[in-house]
This record gives structure tokens, sequence and C-alpha cells, in this order.
């Protein structure tokens, strides 16, 4: 096995025994079954991105109860995964992408969509993740998204500064205000742009080409 399939692996593994609150969920923890599923969707687009080669990691919020908490995969939903279209050539379920059966019937995410949205049209392929990588809901409301806690940015950091070694990237971009704390309060100066959620996405779009017209390198 090569050296960097293993270390996605072993990236996976530390992600399934993160510990969580009683208001959030780990969704690639090894108590269910299904998340055996997610668990390999997340380790098929590491590995595709790692072949990819991003040089720029973009650093969000948190998964989203109709988004990476079903799928596994950062910044997308059930139709994103099952797209025979694809974006990039990434997902669909010739690349051996498999939507979990709970996922089926939950109506796609669109921040997601509008994430791979902007990315198609500016041609820019970045890496993908969250300050905080598991789900936060608010209590006793699994289907809900919350803002994550200080504590558990705290908790994720780690996990974006590993993806940002293993991928040798070269620029680290906040999406929105809890990855601009988070990467900010790791010591790193580095632009934020707005989240794309919420209305966000013509001021997203605005952010990330300004950045690429800048210089920073897509």
């Amino acid at each position: 096995m090569a050296r960097g399939a293993q270390e996605i692996q072993v990236f996976i593994e530390k992600l399934a025994r993160l510990p969580v609150g009683a208001s959030s969920c780990n969704f690639f923890d090894h108590s269910n079954p299904e998340n055996a599923v997610r668990r390999r969707n997340l380790e098929l687009y590491l590995q595709d991105m790692l072949e990819r080669r991003p040089k720029v990691l973009l650093v969000g919020e948190a998964p989203g109860y109709r988004g990476m908490r079903l799928t596994g995969v950062p910044f997308t939903n059930r139709d994103i995964l099952q797209s025979r279209e694809g974006y990039f050539g990434l997902f669909g379920p010739d690349r051996g992408y498999v939507l979990p059966a709970e996922a089926a019937p939950v109506a796609a995410e669109p921040t997601a969509t509008v994430m791979w949205d902007v990315l198609a049209g500016l041609d820019f392929l970045p890496l993908l993740w969250s300050a905080y990588p598991l789900h936060s809901h608010q209590p006793g409301r699994p289907l809900s998204n919350r803002t994550p806690s200080a504590a558990e940015a705290l908790a994720g950091r780690p996990f974006w500064q590993e993806l940002a070694k293993l991928f040798a990237v070269k620029s680290v971009v906040a999406v929105g205000n809890v990855g601009f704390r988070s990467v900010s309060a790791s010591g790193l100066s580095v632009p934020k742009v707005r989240h794309p959620a919420h209305g966000g996405k013509v001021k997203f779009r605005d952010g990330l080409k300004e950045l690429l017209a800048a210089g920073m390198d897509g």
C-alpha cells in the first residue's frame, strides 16, 4: 500500500475515534454499520484528491445533517454523490461511491450544490474540509445543524492541519467565520471568503475569484 493511502486510512480511523458530546454525532465511528460506507466514501475522495494534488485547502464550518453527515464526503449531498456526470470527474457510482440507505429519502443539502457549482464555474478544485469534522446539532434534535463550539473547533483543528500537511497544500482559505477563527487560532494568517450557505453564493464566488486573480495557485 502506498504511503499516502496508509496515511489516509490512519486519518479516517482517528476520525472514527474522535469523542463527541450529547449534541454531536460521529458518523464515522464503528457503532453504526452504515458508517462503514461513509468511511469508504471519504477514503475514495481523499485518494482521488491526493492524485490530483490540490494546492489550496478550503476550511468550512461543520458537516450538515443533509450533507456530509449522510455521505461522509465534505460539502456533498445525496445528488452529488450519485451524479453520473459528476464534478471534475469525481463522484458517482461508477467511481465506487455508495449512498447509505438512510440518505435516500433525505432532501439534498443546497449548500453542497452551490459549492460545487461555483468551483466548476471557476474551474478550481481545492481540497475541502471543515473546522469541526463531525455533525453538531441542536440538543435533542439530531436532524438539525448547530454552530460548533470553540471546544469542538479546537478538537477538529488537528484534522485540517493533518490534511494540509498530507496534501502539501500551499494556501489555506477560511470559508466563513468558524473556519476563520479555527485557522487564525492556529497561528496562520489566511484570507476569508463568505460561506456559500444562506444566500452567500455570489459573495463566495466573488471572494474566490479575487483570490485566484491575485495569484492564489488553484
